[in-house]
């Protein structure tokens, strides 16, 4: 709206001839016309463009059904449902540690009705991992919000003769290239957090790759592994069946569902903090005004005591944050994990 000028308050010293009054005013018609066009200009589109969203929105798993990120979709999308009136609905794409569902995503159109709910390593560790990525993570996609984390937790079986964090790194250094850690899979971040901890410990840690987290699991209780470094959902029913054994959370806090089980740093490890995550990207190049309302949305969603019990009671943290902070977040954690993958000479070639 252009500025309202104030009449002159007064007598005016000098009056313009009939003449000049009369030559003025198609000026003046002239800039009012283009006062009105360019208000008609400014407000048309927003006018123009819908409301978002007007049709079913798709939501990527790119892992198997009955998964985290599958079900974190699920409980994420039947929340944005509700609130913004259209269907949000799963389609569970696996493959390749993510990258298959993550291209499709990758590939769609940027107008907020694809999106992906990804995890940690399809960001910030595949792209060191593959030799040939079908798609450049840094670039492909708009950050939208965080949705969980989860720290992981170093877990032993019962027949290790260590009882902390202090007793496992010292059993560990006498046994030299004795000890066996599990993981899901090379390059997953099971396997990525113990080599962090077996460089940050300064230990000689044997990997072994096995097909899933819960064979890796098995491994362990039956006595063939020493142990895993991994996400509570893997370990909690074996812990609270007494037949694994928690040393440390790497977290800042202690997991409500733990209580007794020490972080890292109180355990003597300090500043020793890995999680997994998961959050919710759209298409690079998505309406930034999508973008924000998704994320405002995701952060109303993420309030809701419901929503938030069932993702404590696998040992998941509800947590949100702005595109800005995302983007941030997900550049910080790339570097970070790319360190780990060259120093511990990790491919998936």
């Amino acid at each position: 709206m252009p500025a309202r000028i104030a009449a002159p308050r007064g007598p005016v010293a000098t009056r313009l001839p009939p003449a000049s009054r009369t030559r003025r005013q198609p000026a003046r018609a002239a800039w009012m016309v283009a006062i009105g066009l360019g208000l008609a200009v400014t407000v048309a589109p927003a006018l123009a463009q819908p409301s978002y969203p007007t049709r079913p929105v798709r939501i990527v798993a790119p892992f198997a059904p009955g998964g985290l990120v599958d079900v974190l979709a699920r409980l994420t999308g039947e929340r944005l449902a509700a609130s913004l009136g259209q269907p949000f609905v799963v389609e569970n794409r696996p493959g390749a540690g993510g990258n298959i569902g993550a291209d499709l995503v990758a590939r769609a159109e940027a107008d907020g009705y694809t999106l992906l709910m990804t995890s940690a390593g399809i960001l910030t560790i595949n792209p060191f991992l593959y030799a040939k990525m079908p798609f450049d993570a840094a670039s492909a996609f708009a950050p939208v919000s965080l949705v969980a984390d989860m720290p992981m937790m170093l877990v032993v079986g019962q027949k290790v003769p260590a009882r902390s964090l202090r007793e496992f790194v010292e059993h560990a250094r006498r046994e030299g290239g004795k000890i066996a850690f599990g993981s899901p899979g090379n390059g997953t971040t099971g396997h990525l957090g113990m080599a962090l901890f077996a460089s940050a410990a300064k230990l000689d840690i044997t990997h072994v790759a096995y097909k899933s987290a819960a064979e890796a699991v098995t491994a362990v209780v039956g006595g063939q592994i020493t142990g895993v470094v991994d996400n509570p959902p893997t370990v909690l029913g074996p812990i609270r069946a007494g037949n694994l054994r928690p040393l440390a959370v790497a977290a800042r806090q202690r997991l409500a569902q733990l209580p007794d089980v020490p972080t890292f740093t109180e355990a003597g490890m300090a500043g020793f903090e890995v999680s997994s995550w998961f959050g919710m990207v759209a298409p690079a190049k998505t309406p930034q005004p999508i973008v924000q309302r998704l994320s405002a949305e995701i952060a109303r969603a993420l309030d809701n005591p419901d929503l938030q019990s069932k993702l404590a009671a696998s040992g998941a943290r509800a947590v949100s944050s702005k595109p800005e902070a995302f983007a941030e977040f997900i550049r910080s954690e790339t570097k970070r994990w790319g360190e780990v993958v060259k120093a511990a000479g990790i491919s998936m070639q």
